[in-house]
């Protein structure tokens, strides 16, 4: 104790001495020749505790109240760095680089425990929390994974022998550069893969729509093409010829009977102006004809039709020579019947009726 606080200590125990004296004289009514003993009474215990309280500032080493407080060194610090080292993703032959820094603190060891190598068993307690985080993980995700390694190897976890506790800091998590280019390459595979699926199944959808739904028959094709035009009512009524060809060709079947008379059958191209007269080779106008009759569709009209289709007028100079060739074609394939109706109708023995077939032989 200082000397301010030793004199105020013997000032303090003095006068409370000295009221209780007064207070105890005053009651007891003592006689004044006391008073005078009262006052030395007093000054010796005054000297009294001024020599207790320095007895107790002694006790103490001088040094100790002299040298400022010092701080506590730290800890050393007990870590190791750990780089490169492959753990398992979810797809097989994808392993994540992992690098870190693994601290530990070591545990209260029971008597005759073995001695132990820190560094490892830290190293192997924070790579065992790693893999069974990763071994879920894609490997396309290495950054996501990376985090969430960081937060859960931030804490302090005893190893599997609870000889120490362990945890780990600069948590890396990567990807080899190869096996990133093999993931994009898989990634664009699939995507255009996908869009080749929804495509194909669109177009699946709208051929199963159209053959079983739209072009079932001719009036679902035209309540179909009604819905879409509804304004064009007579149109559509044109139209029923055309659907119902499209309904008979969407189901490889003929055209109803009730719409047959719809379709328009297709028309052989005839060249304009051909006159057959009585001197043509082609043979002259049969009855029905002059009358305005269509003629039937007898051999030489078929023939007719087929010179005409080619562009053969009725005095047309080639015409004999295309002749010639049709028979050696028809020759050719073994048409001879047909061959002979050709030479009957150019070898200048004509019958006067062009319908006529050629004798048999």
């Amino acid at each position: 104790m200082i000397g301010s606080g030793r004199n105020t200590m013997t000032v303090f125990v003095t006068l409370l001495l000295g009221l209780l004296l007064v207070i105890a004289g005053v009651a007891l009514q003592w006689p004044r020749w006391a008073w005078p003993v009262l006052a030395a009474v007093l000054v010796t215990a005054a000297v009294a505790v001024n020599r207790l309280v320095s007895r107790d500032r002694d006790g103490f080493p001088p040094h100790l109240g002299m040298e400022p407080d010092l701080p506590i060194p730290p800890a050393p610090r007990q870590e190791i760095r750990v780089s490169g080292v492959a753990l398992p993703s979810a797809v097989a032959d994808y392993d994540f680089l992992f690098s870190a820094t693994v601290r530990w603190s070591l545990l209260d060891s029971p008597d005759g425990a073995a001695l132990i190598n820190p560094s490892g068993l830290a190293v192997d307690a924070v790579l065992h929390r790693a893999r069974e985080i990763t071994a879920s993980q894609p490997p396309s995700r290495s950054a996501l994974v990376q985090h969430r390694l960081a937060g859960a190897l931030a804490t302090m976890r005893p190893d599997s022998s609870e000889r120490l506790l362990a945890m780990a800091l600069e948590v890396s998590l990567c990807l080899p550069d190869p096996d990133l280019e093999r993931l994009a390459k898989l990634s664009t595979v699939r995507k255009e893969r996908d869009v080749w699926e929804h495509e194909r199944n669109h177009e699946r959808n709208k051929r199963d729509y159209l053959g079983d739904d739209v072009l079932k028959d001719t009036g679902s094709a035209v309540v179909w093409w009604l819905s879409r035009n509804e304004d064009r009512i007579e149109e559509t009524v044109d139209r029923i010829g055309v659907l119902a060809r499209l309904t008979a060709a969407a189901n490889n079947d003929e055209v109803a009977p009730e719409f047959r008379h719809l379709v328009t059958p297709p028309s052989v191209p005839v060249p304009p102006q051909q006159d057959f007269d009585e001197e043509s080779p082609l043979g002259p106008e049969t009855a029905q004809e002059r009358h305005g009759e269509p003629p039937e569709a007898g051999p030489a009209h078929r023939m007719d039709d087929v010179f005409a289709w080619f562009g053969f007028g009725p005095r047309d100079p080639d015409l004999a020579l295309f002749a010639e060739h049709l028979v050696q074609v028809a020759e050719a394939h073994g048409k001879t019947e047909a061959a002979a109706e050709i030479k009957y109708r150019f070898d200048g023995n004509m019958p006067e009726d062009p319908t006529e077939a050629p004798p048999s032989e």
